[in-house]
């Protein structure tokens, strides 16, 4: 009999997770979901829904009795509250990692004292101890909120003197850090997995585009040298080392103009720059993942083609339900998220576009530009 399996949010990466559940039955026998959205789209690939907010106490005990085994894909959960249920259910990534990486002040503090490259940064505690760290700094330089930030929402780019307070304010009393701006040649992210017996794989290192600030397009493999590849993928496997979650990890880094590799930011679960492994490796990210928080061997990493992912997002001039978007083009592979309305810049799926008979990514982007109109969000 397979184990239950808990999840902390039901949105397309656990909907994602609950899909590669239903491929391994003998391992895993049911999924259920903790999310605030009913009817989330984890539910409509088959999950049970306990609908409540990531962060409810009584909601994440009543998960972890029905579990055998919990893991998350948003990190907005309570880390002690986690802890708490350990000895009721498993946890993976354990509570102690995503408390590290919560808290994007104690992640760069973590991966500095491990001598893994992070822009320079520093702590902030009032707006004077801002306006005296920024004589050390200078500008441009980026002012984030510490916890519960994504998609480049808590993130300020202050470019003069006259935003300081404006910058500060906009925080609203949040725990906040400092951070060099990186002028950065390519924003770039390995996905990386670990299993509970210390077993470490990495996918190749892939390309991201973004649009204010949120994931447009990856490119599997990244447009960079094999040097600069094998050190990102090398950063990413000390990472891993050194973090001990078991599970699969987004870890964003920069190329900078000397070509060195600094990590960003560290996500710890299955990652939107990852969608491309549904089709372009043996092993999908998702299935990696729940390879890892089972103890089993590991899946193969290899990008069999190169790959384009594209994110499908709502249009900013409107809110509301939208026509159903279908598409049939040989090697294509569009992934819809089952939600109901449309939110401006709101992730509402993906397309994959896989190159055949030795097409490149330039081929591959050129196809991508001839179907955007078939797949742009039109209101319904």
């Amino acid at each position: 009999m397979g184990r239950i399996l808990g999840i902390i949010g039901g949105g397309q990466l656990g909907m994602m997770i609950a899909e590669a559940a239903k491929k391994m039955p003998k391992e895993i026998s049911k999924v259920i979901v903790l999310d605030p959205t009913e009817n989330c789209p984890a539910s409509q690939a088959g999950a049970e829904q306990i609908v409540a907010d990531f962060k409810d106490k009584s909601a994440i005990l009543q998960l972890a009795k029905e579990s055998d085994i919990i893991t998350y894909e948003i990190e907005s959960g309570d880390s002690e509250v986690l802890k708490s249920v350990q000895g009721i259910a498993e946890i993976e990534p354990s509570p102690e990692t995503l408390y590290i990486i919560q808290d994007k002040f104690l992640q760069k503090s973590f991966l500095s004292d491990n001598n893994i490259p992070v822009p320079e940064f520093v702590k902030i505690s009032s707006i004077m101890d801002l306006k005296e760290k920024l004589k050390d700094f200078g500008y441009p330089v980026l002012l984030k909120a510490r916890r519960d930030a994504y998609d480049g929402r808590g993130n300020f780019k202050i470019d003069n003197e006259k935003q300081v307070q404006n910058a500060y304010e906009y925080f609203n009393g949040q725990n906040l850090m400092l951070e060099k701006f990186v002028p950065f040649r390519m924003e770039v992210s390995v996905i990386a997995a670990r299993n509970t017996k210390g077993q470490i794989k990495t996918f190749p290192l892939v390309e991201n585009i973004h649009e204010e600030n949120i994931l447009r397009e990856t490119l599997a493999p990244a447009r960079v040298s094999a040097d600069i590849s094998k050190k990102a993928e090398e950063i990413a496997s000390k990472t891993m080392s050194v973090l001990k979650g078991a599970g699969v990890f987004g870890i964003e880094m920069f190329v900078t103009q000397e070509n060195n590799i600094l990590i960003n930011e560290i996500a710890p679960r299955v990652h939107n720059s990852g969608h491309h492994t549904l089709q372009s490796s043996t092993t999908s990210q998702f299935e990696q993942h729940l390879r890892a928080i089972l103890g089993l061997e590991l899946g193969e990493t290899k990008l069999e083609h190169p790959t384009v992912m594209y994110n499908i997002l709502g249009p900013k001039s409107f809110e509301g339900r939208y026509k159903p978007i279908e598409l049939s083009e040989s090697h294509v592979y569009l992934k819809m998220y089952g939600k109901q309305i449309s939110k401006p810049l709101r992730k509402l799926g993906h397309v994959n576009l896989v190159g055949n008979n030795g097409e490149t990514l330039e081929k591959i982007l050129e196809k991508l530009e001839l179907i955007k109109k078939k797949i742009s969000v039109q209101q319904g």
